[in-house]
């Protein structure tokens, strides 16, 4: 998978910039593209008071305190931006379940502001970030990620003579982000026990470096309504346990509330509008016939029909040894974003 020099000298806007995906995406995006300059809107002051520090002596990034419920601020904030991504989200499946009008209001309604704020103020691009579970789902986050992706993709028709083009990047657990099970399993290892929901489960593993390429190569890639889901390997949740810690015994402590068996990207019903290349799938948009449109084809295989990508069903298996090799390359950063 490659990315062209599409953000090179240009003026980026991420929302939820000072997030998991922002910590990677800002300074990899500042080493590879050299933007004129890069807004990090968000409004945690905390977060960014932090993370100015690390860019203190960087003219090209600018700070923005704003939430995407605002659309207000975020018209102001996207003054003169040509591309956006798109990471802010309520994200905690529980908080979710617990707060589900605050759930509706930043995934939904936040996206809704994003989408007219960026038609009105002309951007060119705008990538939001997906969830595996927005594909078939079963809590109220995966409901409003859905909700957000079908927001994205139809943005495309609603933007009409003004240009801007919108789409989605999907991917699964973000290895040894801050809250995920690697970090988890590692915080309690020294008890002698680590609790599993089912041994059958099944995730899909992907890096924070990986998912901010996938999101330079949709903005370089996509005619405007593509879902793109990257290839990436699946483990066993027995096997993220043993690879954290093999000595720890497992207790089995059954599934939460909201939580799926497997992962799944794509779907059975978006196998009709599938591709498949070498690193990756495309979900094409079924609105409008553009699913039949060779430029956002582009030279890709159609899945076969009820074909769905999961992380039981995965060609792709991340071993033991592989992951205990992760965990060793990265253990200052694991827990940290």
């Amino acid at each position: 998978m490659r990315s062209s020099d599409v953000l090179g000298n240009s003026s980026i806007l991420i929302t939820g910039g000072t997030g998991s995906f922002g910590s990677v995406f800002v300074p990899q995006t500042l080493a590879r593209f050299n933007p004129r300059r890069l807004v990090i809107y968000s409004r945690d002051e905390m977060k960014q008071w932090e993370m100015a520090k690390q860019f203190a002596d960087d003219p090209r990034v600018r700070f923005f305190i704003g939430d995407v419920r605002d659309k207000d601020r975020l018209s102001r904030a996207l003054d003169g931006i040509e591309y956006v991504v798109h990471a802010a989200a309520t994200k905690i499946v529980p908080t979710a379940e617990y707060n589900p009008f605050e759930c509706v209001k930043t995934n939904v309604l936040g996206a809704m502001n994003l989408i007219d704020a960026c038609i009105d103020r002309g951007v060119r691009k705008v990538v939001a970030l997906s969830t595996d579970k927005a594909s078939s789902p079963a809590n109220l986050y995966g409901a409003t990620k859905l909700t957000s992706d079908k927001l994205f993709v139809a943005g495309n028709s609603y933007s009409g003579s003004h240009g801007t083009r919108f789409g989605v990047v999907r991917y699964g657990n973000v290895m040894g982000s801050r809250g995920s099970v690697i970090p988890f399993f590692m915080s309690i290892r020294e008890q002698g026990v680590l609790p599993i929901t089912d041994p059958r489960m099944t995730r899909f593993m992907i890096t924070l470096e990986q998912a901010v390429e996938t999101v330079w190569h949709a903005m370089d890639d996509m005619i405007g309504g593509e879902i793109y889901v990257k290839k990436i390997p699946s483990m066993k949740v027995t096997d993220i346990a043993l690879a954290c810690a093999p000595e720890a015994r497992h207790e089995i402590v059954g599934i939460r509330p909201g939580e799926k068996l497997h992962e799944q990207m794509i779907g059975m019903e978006d196998s009709f509008h599938t591709y498949e290349y070498v690193d990756y799938f495309k979900i094409l948009p079924a609105i409008h016939n553009w699913s039949a449109d060779p430029a956002r084809i582009n030279h890709g295989t159609k899945v076969a029909e009820g074909f769905n990508y999961s992380s039981d069903n995965n060609a792709h298996w991340m071993s033991r040894d592989a992951l205990q090799h992760w965990i060793k390359e990265n253990q200052q950063k694991i827990g940290k974003y």
